[in-house]
């Protein structure tokens, strides 16, 4: 009958620190990190070798004591993702251990790299060394590479006042009444709205202005999905619409019916705020809203 295994635990340890000399070659790639350079050592052949080896691997010759700064950016030649880092790891978070080709160097160093997750490293990703505040002369003097800034987050913001000018405040006035109001040139014919004071196709006054109806209809639209203060939800509409009796439309939002039925050639009419909410803004209108009529063909 088999009886159970025989086991004895061993445990190799050095408490106080093992001490070893470095040799001149990997004695002045330490020093160097200290001072926060990479360097590697010149072979015969012209290769350069980082980290620094005393000899050529691939010839078995002594390399020939010429050091050369590399780096200190480099490129990932191939990487492993660690999810759960053990205890003695670089980093305490989740990272890639990396095969590092620094720029000049003919050979890779293996080191931590930080990402925000595996696909955000790869072959071919250029990083850069990340120092510890007080180097030692000790390969962990960098604590990590991580990827090259390719971009950046920025808070935008943007506050101006608008002054109206005299044909704006001609129309904004009229919408505060609950009208809109556009202006026919004299010499084209054509409906401009809002108002303007000129024709914008052949340079003639429009002197007077022309109350137009808040009916029209949808020439094209486009549906938005990120979300905007002034619409009824998301995701919401915005339209051009032509008045009836004007001749170039005017943007506005959607209301009162689900984005997916908006349609060209839909009749709309505008929604109004309350008149005694009402300023002079083209926040007056909420936005448009089916009539229910029949389409019509553009």
């Amino acid at each position: 009958m088999p009886s159970d295994p025989l086991v004895a635990q061993h445990v190799l340890e050095f408490p106080g620190g093992y001490t070893r000399t470095t040799g001149p070659v990997v004695g002045r790639f330490l020093s160097e990190l200290r001072a926060r350079r990479i360097v590697g050592v010149r072979t015969a052949e012209g290769r350069v070798l980082v980290p620094p080896l005393e000899y050529d691997p691939a010839t078995g010759e002594p390399v020939t004591g010429e050091y050369v700064e590399v780096g200190p950016a480099g490129t990932v030649t191939t990487w492993a993702w660690v999810d759960e880092p053990l205890e003695g790891h670089p980093l305490d978070r989740p990272f890639a251990w990396a095969l590092i080709e620094l720029d000049g160097a003919d050979t890779a160093l293996l080191h931590a790299v930080e990402a925000e997750n595996p696909k955000a490293i790869g072959a071919g990703t250029r990083v850069w060394p990340v120092w510890r505040d007080r180097p030692t002369g000790h390969i962990t003097d960098i604590s990590h590479f991580a990827p090259e800034v390719t971009k950046i987050v920025s808070n935008v913001r943007a506050e101006y006042r608008l002054q109206a000018g005299g044909a704006l405040r001609v129309f904004l006035e009229g919408v505060e009444r609950g009208v809109l109001l556009g202006g026919r040139c004299a010499s084209c014919g054509k409906v401009y709205v809002p108002y303007r004071a000129a024709c914008p196709e052949c340079g003639s006054a429009i002197p007077e202005t022309l109350e137009l109806p808040d009916t029209g209809t949808i020439t094209t639209y486009a549906i938005n999905n990120l979300p905007d203060p002034r619409a009824p939800q998301v995701p919401f509409v915005s339209a051009y619409i032509l008045l009836d009796g004007a001749d170039v439309p005017m943007i506005a939002l959607m209301g009162d019916v689900p984005a997916h039925e908006v349609r060209q050639g839909m009749r709309v009419k505008a929604v109004w705020v309350p008149e005694g909410e009402r300023t002079a803004s083209m926040t007056n209108i909420r936005w448009f809203a089916p009539t229910g009529e029949p389409d019509v063909e553009l």
